[in-house]
């Protein structure tokens, strides 16, 4: 089973977003493990890169709009993701 944890990073943060790091980080990692985990159980043969944007699209769609418009993870770390649930399956 395929458990991403969202880690931010402290440098690219406005002071503000730095004081709620720890609830943002947990948020963006409960949408994302929620993402993954419908999309691992949906999983029908898709290719890896279809697989990376149903988990960004899901991910989003599980946050409030304002946090979703700022969400932009690393594709390497999506991709990884993504390769995780396609080789599980």
């Amino acid at each position: 089973m395929v458990e991403p944890h969202i880690t931010l990073d402290p440098s690219s943060l406005s002071p503000v977003a730095e004081k709620l790091r720890g609830p943002l980080e947990e948020q963006l990692t409960s949408a994302l493990q929620a993402a993954t985990d419908r999309i691992a159980h949906d999983y029908s043969g898709e290719p890896v890169e279809e697989v990376a944007t149903e988990l960004l699209d899901e991910t989003k769609s599980g946050l409030h709009q304002d946090i979703a418009a700022g969400f932009v993870p690393d594709q390497r770390e999506l991709h990884r993701v993504a390769e995780a649930i396609v080789r599980e399956a």
